[in-house]
């Protein structure tokens, strides 16, 4: 027999089965394992004003990183490019000191006295200029160019059609795209055509020596 009060203190009693397997079907139960308080999900995160803010700052430091390694390329490029520049002086300045020994070379070379040792040493530097970029130029025949020609001598000719350099005085050297020194050469231009006024006096002149038909 159970007391009164009994059944008092088992209301608002609730059991729970938990059971992951249901005792009478024996089969998984629906939604088995998770509890009351679990949460089915992750509530997302949310986002502040304080999250623009780092968003903005991380842009302007990939930006100001960017600007920085563009301009060291730039200094680099620059640095090579003056580098180049000083050795290509530096170069031709030594070179322009030996063009009157080159000079010198040619001449004997022309006359057949360049034989016996006097060769050698000849040939060893005209090899080793060549390999510092010491290139020369002109040659019989080449079209008179004022920015690469120095012309002594002028006269005019029936068997040129432009002004062309007939005869190679000095030969002209440069490295790379600078000249050291222009070639002088003689220049023929092509004969010029008679005046209008002698040719119509030639004309007047043969007319009259013509014997006239009776």
């Amino acid at each position: 027999m159970t007391s009164p009060t009994s059944g008092s203190e088992h209301e608002g009693l609730v059991i729970r089965d938990n059971r992951r397997i249901d005792p009478k079907t024996g089969e998984v139960r629906e939604g088995a394992g998770k509890t009351a308080d679990q949460p089915s999900a992750a509530p997302a995160e949310e986002t502040g004003p304080q999250d623009g803010v780092a968003v903005q700052q991380l842009a302007e430091r990939t930006a100001d990183l960017q600007r920085l390694q563009a301009e060291y390329a730039n200094y680099r490029k620059r640095v090579e490019r003056d580098r180049v520049v000083v050795r290509e002086q530096a170069v031709a300045n030594v070179l322009s000191e030996l063009l009157p020994v080159l000079d010198d070379i040619g001449r004997a070379r022309d006359h057949g006295e360049l034989t016996g040792g006097f060769a050698k040493v000849s040939e060893a530097l005209e090899s080793a200029v060549g390999k510092l970029g010491l290139v020369t130029f002109g040659a019989k025949g080449d079209p008179f160019d004022p920015t690469v020609h120095e012309a002594l001598m002028h006269s005019y000719s029936a068997d040129v059609t432009e002004p062309t350099c007939v005869e190679i005085l000095q030969p002209g050297y440069q490295i790379g795209d600078r000249i050291l020194r222009p070639a002088r050469v003689a220049v023929a231009e092509p004969e010029e055509p008679a005046p209008a006024t002698e040719r119509s006096a030639s004309d007047a002149d043969d007319a009259a020596a013509e014997p006239e038909d009776n």
